[in-house]
C-alpha cells in the first residue's frame, strides 16, 4: 500500500492537497504523510473504541482482556484527555464489561484525542524539519507494545 501511496502522490500536481481515504491505524496515517498525503478520512478511532481498543504511545490497548480489571493506571500515562485525566483503565473495563454507554463515549474521546495529539505533533515535526525522526521515534514507541 505504501508504495502505490508514494507512486500515486508523486503523480499529483504540486500545491495540490492529497486525500487519502479509509486508512486510518496511527502507522499508516504517519507512512502517509511521509509519502505526501495531506488529509486522511477514516472512522477507525471511534469504531476501534466501541470495540474495545484503544490507541496509546506506547501501542494499542485491548481493553476487554481482564489484567485490566483491577488497574488503576490510567489508559495512557502520556495522555492527557478526560478519559484518562479522571477514570482508571480497571474502571474503563469494567464500563466495557457491563456494557455501559459511558464506556464508548469515554473510549471514543481518549482515541480521537490521542489521534489529535499525533497529528499535532507531526505538523509541528513537519514545521521543524524532523517529520522523519519524529515519524520513527512514534513508530518505535508504539510497536510492539500492544496489550
Amino acid at each position: 500500500m505504501y508504495d502505490t501511496i508514494e507512486w500515486t502522490a508523486n503523480l499529483m500536481p504540486q500545491g495540490k492537497i492529497r486525500y487519502l481515504m479509509g486508512v486510518g491505524t496511527p502507522e499508516d496515517l504517519l507512512e502517509g504523510i511521509a509519502r505526501g498525503v495531506d488529509i486522511f478520512d477514516y472512522v477507525m478511532p471511534t469504531r476501534n473504541a466501541r470495540n474495545g481498543t484503544l490507541f496509546t504511545h506506547f501501542g494499542r490497548v485491548n481493553v476487554k482482556s481482564k489484567r485490566f480489571a483491577l488497574s488503576d493506571l490510567p489508559i495512557d500515562s502520556a495522555c492527557d484527555c478526560y478519559a484518562c485525566k479522571h477514570f482508571s483503565l480497571g474502571y474503563i473495563n469494567h464500563l466495557f464489561r457491563a456494557n455501559e454507554i459511558l464506556f464508548a463515549r469515554l473510549a471514543s474521546i481518549h482515541n480521537i484525542a490521542f489521534y489529535l495529539d499525533l497529528m499535532k505533533c507531526a505538523r509541528e515535526a513537519i514545521i521543524l524539519g524532523r517529520f522523519m525522526a519524529f515519524k520513527n521515534e512514534r513508530l518505535n514507541a508504539m510497536k510492539g507494545a500492544d496489550l
